[in-house]
């Protein structure tokens, strides 16, 4: 049950994001649950592969370097969606992914175990 409305608040995050980012959208809220699932799998995949390989880099750069691959799973995952995730460029990504950020910090803080 948990995954369940952890599944929807994903969900829901996404929508919000893309609803107040400009340049970013979601074919529906259906598509918004798959996009957070598709960014959560390439996140945990390759995202973790590349911090693993640019750990030196991420210490020096006080984990930016963490937050520019979150950026470009953000665009991995908008071209493995097609026309169903659309983000439209690298700033609109780390806007997407700081917004996305902050909403599932607030529902986190909100929420009890």
């Amino acid at each position: 049950m948990k995954f369940i409305i952890s599944l929807l608040l994903t969900g829901v995050v996404v929508a919000i994001a893309c609803w107040i980012i400009p340049g970013a959208k979601v074919a529906g809220f259906g598509w918004a649950i798959v996009t957070g699932l598709v960014i959560g799998f390439v996140n945990a995949t390759v995202g973790s592969i590349l911090r693993l390989f640019t750990f030196p880099l991420n210490w020096l750069t006080l984990g930016l370097v963490s937050f520019i691959i979150t950026v470009l799973m953000v665009l991995l995952s908008d071209s493995l969606l097609g026309d169903k995730f659309n983000v439209d460029g690298f700033w609109t990504a780390a806007l997407f992914a700081i917004v996305v950020a902050i909403l599932e910090m607030i529902i986190g803080s909100t929420s009890k175990d």
